[in-house]
This record gives C-alpha cells, structure tokens and sequence, in this order.
C-alpha cells in the first residue's frame, strides 16, 4: 500500500459535487484502486455495510462505469457496487468522474439490482442514454462472473498490501 491520499470527486447530473479523501492501493496506465474504510455503520438497500469496512475503489479512464468492492474485515465480499459514469479523469492527486445517476449492485447470492434509474432526467440526450443502457447490460450479464473477477482482483491487491 503506497499511504498517498488520492481525493474522489464525483459530480452529479445536476452539478452537485462529492469528495472523499482515499487511501492509494494501486495505480498504473490501466486502473487506479483506492482504499476507503467506512467511518461508521452504514446500510444500503440489504447490505450492511459495518464500521471499519473497506471499499475498494476501482477505477478507469476508459470504461462506462467505476466500481466499490465492498469487504467485511475477513476480506470477504459484502457487494459490488458500480456507478456507471463517464468523464472519469485521474491524476496522482485526485480521481474526477461524472456520476450518471444508474447503479448496479451485485450482492454475494449473485443477485444483480439495476438502482436509480427513476433518477435520470426527462430531457436526457439519446445518446446518453444509450451509454447508460449498454453499460448497465454488460454489468448485468454474467454476476457470477463479475464477482469472481473482483473477487480474485481483490485477492491479488490486498496480498502486496
């Protein structure tokens, strides 16, 4: 683990603005992954999400979404979450995203929920659109095998830790 703090800052549809300062995990011309540990007992939809808790944010210039791994302090997996997004830029000190309003979260007895698509603005641009609903197709497709992909990155990350 490097210790760098990288800071997350997620802009909305409408403007609004996020930040979270993260702890560096791993970065390279790929993918940047960041350590976020939960400052207290949080719930999101079914998953409990307790004190202490690490999210693994994974993230990528080039893909239509980002990533939360989220893991109990046995390392095991509580979910995944993705925020598909687009407009995602990292540096050495900040990672930049537009949040698109649609979630997916995949929990370990392989269900995938499609989230907050009430959210998404009538005047949204058919192009838009369309991006949205490719990527939440491609995180819908196989959950078994999203999860043991993060599953298995999640292993290799934490093992150099």
């Amino acid at each position: 683990m490097t210790g760098k703090t990288v800071t997350e800052i997620k802009t909305t549809l409408a403007g609004e603005r996020q930040t979270f300062d993260c702890e560096l995990l791993h970065a390279d011309a790929h993918e940047t992954v960041v350590i976020y540990r939960m400052p207290k007992d949080m719930q999101f939809e079914d998953v409990h999400l307790p004190e202490g808790c690490v999210s693994l944010g994974y993230f990528w210039a080039h893909k239509p979404f980002n990533a939360y791994h989220w893991i109990d302090a046995r390392q095991r997996s509580l979910a995944l979450y993705f925020n598909i997004c687009d407009n995602t830029h990292i540096s050495e000190a900040q990672i930049e995203w537009r949040d698109l309003s649609v979630d997916v979260l995949i929990t370990p007895d392989l269900r995938c929920r499609v989230l907050d698509e009430d959210e998404l603005p009538d005047d949204l641009d058919d192009e838009l659109h369309a991006y949205i609903a490719s990527a939440r197709a491609r995180l819908c497709d196989d959950p078994a095998h999203t999860l043991a992909a993060f599953d298995a990155r999640r292993r290799k990350l934490l093992a150099g830790a």
